[in-house]
């Protein structure tokens, strides 16, 4: 077979990167390169083992409304160890705990009446004629329009304060439109009816796991590439992209003290699109480089303690929306996987949204571990019979902020990307875009159909596909 002109450069080996990665190579329309800062795959959709247990960055599933095409090399590549999961996850409601996804018996049963009543009154409220508002859309507006006061205060409010670290009023518009797929009590209500027996579509209530926890996905990606020729470099840190003329040359890279450089036709980027940019080399526009500065990623701790008992508990997710108790999420990896190994040992993992500069950013292991266990008896939860280690992970960039204005930010950063011949985003971090997964995936299935062997690049469908890409919804 007649080895590829075309070289291309791919930043970063998280599921975006690695499936560029793949597909590129089984297409065989270029040669490859994969950089990855880290020692291993999957950024922060990675895995690695704990004390026997297989723990993620975080809590992930694989949706089932992944792309068929995806699907099927995924359970080509994972055979056996690719799991059809049922979730299993609560919400703490006003002291109480609720199924999630929503079940209507359990919203029936456990939903405390007098939160109850006041949506009933803010949906009664609905029906009467109300004056325009003036001012301009966010996320506040659009959510308190669609859903009411009540479910806005004690929910979706709160938990926005804890995710981003900002008030819902100076959230924009697109955080409802792209990270609430619930955003209106109709959509709600739809949600709900998907949980009964009769009514459920395909996929409802279910996931698809990995048995070696969900970095697998990466794992399988890479090792595939890499059967098929392409050169990946891990503890590898970008450095810069050359260019000449406009169009990208090569890429520098540091690994192991001392500095590459790899020559490119293509360099796909799915690192922070404002770390890309930084890297360029001539420089950017002085405004390009103002706008990069003024976009920002909230960061995340994630606690882990490893508990001297089999399982915790049948729940796989605990949600807590409330301020009072500063983690979002809470998970225990096992669940996810069914695994019954190792025998008398699980973990639980806490996501705790936090930044650099922030006290907590700089507490040990230690202090975090009991802090979480304070949480965990505020919110009612049986206290671990014995907690053996506690570990943490730090994510500097775990979910992108859409501060109001951030668009203009971005849509001039992205503009100048699309001056540069051969360069191309893509990805959560490279389209500072709220994605699952499944979506990432889809990013770079669709940038390699978009790619011929001869080095063109049909930027038409390109654009195409970031017009669906601009259509998706974190799935819940």
């Amino acid at each position: 077979m007649k080895t590829p002109s075309q070289h291309v450069v791919v930043l970063g080996a998280g599921p975006a990167g690695v499936g560029a990665a793949y597909q590129l190579m089984k297409k065989g329309v270029a040669r490859v390169t994969l950089l990855e800062q880290q020692e291993r795959v999957g950024g922060n959709a990675g895995s690695f083992l704990l004390d026997g247990v297989y723990c993620d960055y975080g809590s992930h599933r694989l949706h089932p409304v992944a792309l068929p095409e995806i699907m099927d090399d995924l359970r080509l590549l994972l055979g056996k160890d690719l799991l059809y999961q049922t979730r299993h996850g609560r919400i703490l409601l006003q002291g109480r705990w609720i199924h999630f996804p929503l079940k209507p018996l359990d919203l029936f049963l456990r939903l405390p009446k007098p939160f109850a009543l006041r949506v009933l009154a803010d949906i009664a409220k609905k029906l009467l004629p109300k004056p325009k508002k003036s001012g301009p859309e966010t996320f506040a507006t659009v959510l308190e329009r669609g859903l009411g006061r009540t479910i806005c205060e004690e929910f979706y409010f709160p938990y926005a304060r804890k995710l981003w670290g900002i008030d819902p009023e100076d959230l924009a518009v697109t955080t409802a439109q792209k990270r609430v797929s619930g955003s209106s009590i109709g959509k709600i209500l739809q949600k709900v009816s998907k949980q009964i027996p009769g009514m459920k579509p395909p996929g409802a209530g279910k996931f698809y796991y990995m048995k070696r926890g969900y970095g697998q996905i990466s794992q399988c990606l890479c090792d595939a590439a890499q059967s098929l020729g392409a050169d990946v470099k891990f503890g590898a840190r970008f450095t810069a992209i050359e260019t000449v003329g406009g169009s990208v040359k090569a890429v520098r890279y540091e690994q192991g003290g001392t500095e590459f450089v790899v020559p490119a036709t293509h360099v796909w980027s799915t690192i922070p699109i404002s770390i890309l940019l930084r890297g360029m080399r001539p420089e950017p526009p002085k405004e390009v480089l103002d706008a990069a500065s003024k976009v920002a990623f909230r960061g995340m701790i994630l606690i882990y303690l490893v508990l001297d008992q089999d399982q915790f508990s049948t729940t796989d997710a605990y949600y807590f929306p409330q301020e009072s108790i500063p983690i979002s999420r809470m998970s225990e990896p096992k669940n996810f996987s069914s695994a019954t190994q190792p025998v008398g040992k699980t973990v639980l993992c806490a996501e705790l949204p936090s930044d650099p500069g922030h006290p907590d950013w700089e507490m040990t292991d230690e202090q975090l571990g009991k802090r979480l266990l304070g949480w965990m008896e505020q919110a009612g939860l049986p206290k671990p019979v014995g907690v053996l280690k506690v570990l943490t992970r730090r994510l500097r960039q775990a979910y992108p902020v859409y501060r109001n204005g951030y668009d203009q930010h971005f849509e001039c950063m992205d503009k100048w990307i699309g001056t540069v011949d051969g360069l191309l985003t893509l990805g959560r971090q490279g389209l500072f875009a709220h994605d699952n997964t499944h979506h990432t995936l889809e990013m770079s299935y669709a940038a390699v159909k978009c790619l011929s062997a001869d080095g063109s690049f049909d930027h038409a469908k390109w654009a195409e596909h970031r017009k669906d890409f601009e259509t998706h919804v974190v799935e819940d």
